[in-house]
């Protein structure tokens, strides 16, 4: 095909030899001469056959189709007329199984024909040879018949998806039991023309017009050239549609509904895409008209179908000028893009050479109206774009519309072909490397240079192996392993699951470990450099060391470490890991659900692994690491099994000796392993898995330890971090003890590194916000280079990156092209170069006070320590209570009674424990009541018609735990006798149901709680003694009273010493 330059001559010289033949068939009466004729000009792979058809005397219809899969319809009788042997009066049928192709394509083939059902349907056959000379009609054609000019009522048939254009033909099918007949009795009648008009809704199927507001007004006037069943059903079954093929002559528009569609169908109308194919027999010449009876055409055998009947005036293209400029513009580019498109989709290609052939014209340009419809006949454009076409009667804005059409069907192609050859680049890059990849494989084999990938990869794991100190039975597995790997073809996937295990078997540290130090004086520089305080945690391991100095191991020992968060549990482990020379692995534990992390998967399974303590292994490359296993009381269970029963075989030190793991399948030596585990709380802790443990409690940190580890560790590192490392920035130390009490209570510091870093970092702000960007200017950043210049490898060329930098919300509207311009966006400069931080001048100094603090940090968070600071009114007591973020705090204690029945209320978030902590006290105070004065009489009723009400404040906080007992006691006393307490007195212990005071826990974060407070006077149990004398810091103690008791006797004589109700119960409650 050749287009450009050439399209022209090529399209006149096809169209000259078609017409000298077409007007030869005309003249001739032989139609095997004029189907050796068609055959002769036509090319592969279209097949026709031609039949000679006369027209009867009495009647226009000479003959009915042939309805494929029914019964034929008998024809009329025929008879030759001597005036109707002008060759006007005869015609060729051109009927092929590929003439219905899709639009924009001639790959598909339409059902097949009556006449045409024996051709092939793809074209690869070679032309069938013409059928021989017919003396009568074939009843598989209809008589050709001059088309009527003006044809005001048709039968509207409205079409699904894309509309029909003139000179293409287009084959739909039809369902609607109603259209069928009136389409098969047009036929008989021989007038086989209707109007074929769009749907407006592409996703409506009908076969009739109910509303004339439901199709798009411009149409076509159609001719009905060929039908036949679609679908027929078998036996005594009914047809249960047709195929029609349509041939579109002229445009229409409709101006009214005659008659609309009173049962509408609810299948499917399905359609063929246009082809490109012209008409089956030239346009009627003047002497056919002649022959047309005058008078409207008679359609009034329509009206007893349930059909659509339209009144339609045609549609006349206006008049043009085809040497106009702007039309042979539009043309000429038309032709370029068909062009273009040709070369990228040779479907496109066997329609333009159809188009170029059966131009009636010598020359394209001289009809730009029908290259025009062609153009958009066969792209496959919007529906409406195709319909602007259609209803375009200007030439100009025709061709400009079909041009828009087109040109979005050349960047579809232009995509397509894109993608095609990125992915066909791409296969074929892959096979030439794996071609010359072999070959190189075979060259170097044939000089003795290199030895294949299996015998390479084999010999690898024979020197790993001999490296390492395997037990007997490993050695025996990797045996029997390399041996499997050697008969086994590289490409299969057995020989890829053998190899990654022989991986990991020569991976694991066999006999590989680290030599370790037991240095007492180092393991404590070490500890003291990493951590202040935590004397007893440091004791404890110091003392471990001490044994693994003697025995010369540390096996068997697997140490916890409980504290609340921000204590320094995991640092802990890093600092033993460092004392005792040993390489540090971690992984956490919390919320592990799956069994495979601890004992691995089983090699069968896809993408399987070995567990994390064999991962952990490999990585450190010894077989005596230290791991941290953190979180160790949250781990979880889950439909994969319980985690935390796996961890006893690997934690159990009589049995890790041997440890197997799924994958791994042979026993793997985890006694030499230090493991150390961190929880917050011992209680979610399995007890099987907690018996396998020494734990070490990590309690937190006093006011006096955090404002050393704030000076020594936590200040210097925020300041280096926040660029301030060799500025005059001071956090002074009152600060930093204001920060501790009304910020960071908790016995962690992790909250007041925090603090710490953001004081540090609003110092760094309101540096630059004061000096301004004249001291600290922003370096100039590289520029792109156009050109690659001389650079060394130290001072590397800058690039660009496209920029994904997000628009700026605007509210205001921006016009397209800046739109557009946003969109694009700059390049963005990249470079390897590191940015050097910046000299803060000599005369910077900035102080940080109390007085500034809240500038930095904000407003405190606790406001004050003690609800009440004078004498608060009777029934109120202080306690001291553990939070749960492990510090303590001061918790006062409010009774008050009312009438009632008697009932005991309690209310501030109390957990069941505090409550039963209430109920004993209260029975208590009640069965001693005429001891303590509150009756008169040791018969006396008392409370049976008053309630009693119990509040901790501090709503929001959850309370819990045994510790509030002597306080509740204390409270109820209190209020039933109208005697105040010494609100400087704060007491802790457990009540039992005869008084005892029983021992509790969290002293030293409720002492240190007492001491901010101001507390002067502490009750404790006597059985704490040793607890509070040994762990409590001195300074911590410094001012503070300590009383312990062992009954609440004791209590009462201490809380109301001095009051007249003291003096009573000398007599009457004796200690």
């Amino acid at each position: 095909m050749v287009f450009a330059g050439s399209l022209r001559a090529n399209t006149a010289s096809c169209a000259k030899q078609f017409r000298s033949s077409h007007a030869r068939a005309l003249r001739t009466t032989s139609s095997q001469s004029l189907g050796t004729q068609i055959a002769a000009r036509l090319a592969s792979p279209r097949q026709f056959s031609t039949s000679l058809v006369i027209p009867a005397r009495s009647s226009p219809l000479l003959s009915s189709p042939r309805w494929s899969g029914s019964k034929p319809v008998p024809a009329a009788p025929a008879e030759p007329d001597n005036d109707a042997a002008d060759s006007s009066t005869k015609s060729v049928k051109l009927e092929s199984s590929e003439d219905e192709g899709p639009a924009g394509s001639s790959a598909q083939s339409p059902p097949p024909s009556s006449s045409s059902s024996g051709d092939s349907s793809d074209g690869s056959d070679p032309p069938s040879p013409p059928p021989p000379p017919q003396p009568t009609p074939t009843p598989s054609s209809i008589a050709k018949q001059s088309v009527p000019e003006i044809y005001p009522q048709v039968l509207a048939l409205p079409i699904a998806r894309r509309p029909l254009f003139p000179g293409f033909y287009k084959a739909v099918v039809v369902r609607n039991p109603a259209v069928v007949a009136a389409i098969k009795e047009m036929m008989k009648r021989g007038q086989p023309y209707l109007g074929a008009f769009l749907l407006k809704d592409e996703h409506t199927d009908s076969d009739v017009i109910t509303d004339i507001n439901s199709v798009h007004p411009v149409g076509v006037f159609a001719q009905i050239t060929s039908v036949f069943a679609a679908n027929s059903g078998t036996g005594d079954d009914k047809e249960e549609g047709l195929t029609a093929v349509l041939y579109p002559h002229r445009r229409i528009k409709i101006t009214e509904l005659t008659k609309a569609g009173e049962h509408p169908s609810t299948a499917n109308v399905q359609e063929e895409p246009q082809t490109v194919t012209p008409p089956p027999s030239p346009s009627p010449t003047e002497g056919d008209v002649a022959k047309i009876p005058p008078g409207p055409v008679q359609t009034s055998f329509l009206h007893k179908h349930s059909i659509s009947i339209v009144q339609v005036d045609n549609l006349v293209t206006q008049p043009y000028n085809k040497d106009d400029q702007y039309i042979r513009a539009f043309m000429s580019e038309i032709v370029s893009v068909f062009k273009d498109i040709a070369q990228l989709n040779p479907l496109f290609r066997d329609q333009i050479t159809n188009f170029s052939i059966n131009q009636v014209a010598s020359n394209v340009f001289d009809e730009p109206d029908k290259l025009a419809d062609f153009a958009a006949a066969v792209s496959s454009g919007e529906v409406g774009e195709l319909q602007d076409v259609l209803e375009s009667l200007v030439v100009d804005d025709r061709l400009r519309k079909a041009l828009l059409v087109l040109k979005k069907e050349l960047i579809n192609a232009q995509l397509q072909s894109k993608l095609s050859r990125d992915v066909d680049s791409k296969i074929a890059k892959r096979q030439r490397e794996y071609y010359l990849m072999e070959q190189l494989k075979g060259i170097k084999k044939e000089l003795g240079m290199e030895s294949d990938g299996k015998d390479k990869l084999i010999e690898k794991f024979k020197e790993r192996a001999a490296s390492l100190k395997m037990p007997e039975g490993v050695r025996k597995v990797f045996d029997e392993e390399l041996n499997k790997l050697m008969g086994l073809e590289p490409a299969a996937s057995e020989a890829n699951v053998t190899r990654n295990y022989l991986e990991w078997l020569t991976q694991i540290p066999w006999g590989q470990h680290t030599p370790e130090n037991y240095s007492i004086t180092h393991a404590q520089k070490v500890l003291d450099e990493d951590h202040y305080g935590l004397k007893d945690v440091k004791d404890r391991i110091l003392e471990f060391l001490a044994v693994g100095k003697l025995r010369g191991t540390v096996e068997g020992k697997i140490i916890c470490l409980v504290g609340p968060p921000g204590v320094g549990k995991t640092s802990i482990g890093k600092s033993i890991a460092r004392a005792l020379n040993r390489q540090f692995f971690r992984f956490s534990v919390g919320g592990l659900t799956d069994v495979a992390e601890i004992k691995g998967h089983r090699r069968t399974y896809v993408g399987a692994l070995p567990g994390k303590i064999i991962q952990a292994l490999k990585r450190v490359g010894t077989e005596n690491p230290l791991v941290l296993i953190d979180e160790v009381d949250k781990i979880g269970r889950g439909i994969n099994g319980d985690p935390a029963s796996a961890l006893l075989e690997m934690l159990d030190p009589e049995q890790n000796n041997g440890f197997l793991d799924h994958y791994m399948d042979v026993p793997v030596d985890l006694s030499r392993v230090l493991f150390v585990c961190t929880a917050n709380n011992l209680d979610t802790i399995p007890a099987p898995l907690l018996d396998r443990m020494e734990v070490l409690e990590v309690s937190g940190y006093v006011s006096e330890e955090k404002c050393v580890i704030a000076d020594k560790y936590l200040g210097p590192q925020a300041k280096e971090a926040s660029g301030l490392k060799d500025t005059d920035v001071l956090l002074e130390p009152s600060t930093v003890d204001v920060l501790i009490k009304y910020y960071c209570r908790e016995s962690g510091v992790r909250n007041l590194k925090k603090h710490i870093d953001k004081i540090y970092r609003k110092a760094a702000l309101k540096l630059i916000l004061d000096l301004g960007e004249t001291v600290f200017p922003e370096p100039v950043p590289p520029a792109p280079t156009s050109e690659p210049a001389q650079s060394s490898p130290s001072d590397p060329q800058p690039k660009t990156v496209e920029s994904q930098e997000p628009r700026a919300n605007e509210p205001n509207e921006v016009t397209p092209d800046e739109s557009a311009s946003k969109d694009s966006g700059e390049p963005k400069v990249v470079t390897t170069q590191e940015r050097q931080p910046l000299k803060i001048p000599d005369n910077i100094h900035v102080r940080i006070t109390p007085e500034n603090l809240k500038d930095y940090v904000g407003p405190p968070v606790y406001h004050k320590d003690r609800m009440y600071v004078n004498a608060p009114p009777p029934g109120v007591s202080t306690g001291l209570g553990y939070l749960g973020n492990g510090s303590g705090a001061v918790m006062p204690v409010e009774a008050t009674s009312m009438p009632g029945k008697g009932g005991l209320q309690l209310t501030g978030k109390l957990g069941e424990v505090i409550r039963e902590s209430a109920q004993i006290g209260l029975s208590w105070v009640k069965a001693h009541a005429y001891e303590l004065g509150i009756t008169k009489t040791p018969d006396e009723q008392f409370l049976t018609d008053r309630d009693i009400h119990v509040h901790m404040p501090e709503g929001s906080i959850g309370k819990e735990g045994p510790s509030a007992g002597t306080a509740i006691v204390s409270a109820f006393v209190s209020l039933f006798t109208k005697t105040k307490i010494n609100p400087d007195i704060a007491m802790t212990g457990e009540i039992s149901l005869v008084g005892q005071v029983l021992p509790v826990g969290g002293l030293k974060e409720k002492i240190l709680a007492a001491h901010r407070a101001g507390i002067k006077t502490i009750l404790a149990p006597a059985a704490n003694r040793a607890d509070i004398e040994e762990n409590v810091p001195e300074s911590v103690k410094t001012g503070i009273r300590f009383v312990y008791v062992e009954d609440v006797r004791e209590v009462l004589h201490e809380v109301f010493r001095g009051e007249e109700i003291q003096e009573r119960w000398k007599d009457t409650l004796s200690i």
